[in-house]
């Protein structure tokens, strides 16, 4: 294999591996969904090599399950295994935004800042899902840690189609205290107040977490459509 086919396929691989990790987030695909690797050859390019390649990275996010020798498929959880992650996003992630928020520089918090605002006004749930995302993953950017980082992102990639399901599912006045306390995580961080930032953070996390075991019903529309 020459340099270039090298060059290729990791173009070919990063373009598939992008391309499906946007579609499984933005719920094209659903929890159980099985991936067809030609279907991916056609719609992103790329021959079978990068598509594997793709299919691995994706798997290390979190995001799908390879079983050798039979396929893979969109992750999928039961309600026990997303309160389990739940739970360990409200003790791991205050902790991260502890290590993050004595880094984060004042164009860093205006950003923070103009998320919660656009967050507010978002219409439609796919772009409140994006802004959250983009607000909560932001927040810690700053940190230097050796686990972590990289850790979180795991922990949201899994339960994102639950997150979709229950943010379609809230009313107004939930909606309304989750961009409080958006704007209260700000408020803290600009102020210095990293104990006041993670106690908020840590009952944002437990409010959702609180509400989707209150809705089994959940789990068995997003993970209804299995083989």
């Amino acid at each position: 294999m020459t340099l270039t086919d090298v060059l290729r396929d990791g173009n070919a691989s990063l373009r598939v591996a992008d391309g499906l990790r946007e579609s499984i987030l933005r719920g094209e695909y659903r929890p159980g969904d099985r991936i067809i690797q030609e279907t991916l050859s056609s719609k992103f390019g790329g021959s079978r090599i990068p598509v594997r390649e793709a299919l691995r990275q994706l798997e290390s996010e979190g995001l799908i399950t390879l079983v050798a020798n039979t396929g893979a498929w969109v992750s999928s959880l039961t309600m026990n295994e997303c309160s389990e992650i739940y739970q360990t996003r409200e003790r791991i992630e205050p902790l991260l935004l502890r290590y993050s928020a004595r880094n984060l520089n004042e164009e860093q918090l205006a950003l923070l800042d103009k998320n919660a605002k656009e967050m507010e006004y978002s219409t439609g749930v796919e772009d409140f899902l994006k802004l959250d995302r983009e607000f909560h993953l932001r927040s810690y950017q700053a940190a230097k840690t050796h686990t972590l980082g990289s850790l979180v992102p795991l922990l949201w990639n899994a339960t994102q189609p639950y997150r979709r399901a229950y943010t379609q599912l809230v009313g107004s006045r939930n909606r309304r205290i989750f961009h409080d306390e958006h704007h209260m995580i700000v408020t803290a961080l600009s102020d210095g107040d990293t104990d006041l930032a993670e106690q908020t953070l840590a009952l944002h996390i437990r409010r959702t977490r609180l509400h989707l075991e209150r809705h089994p019903e959940i789990f068995v529309e997003v993970n209804n459509n299995k083989e």
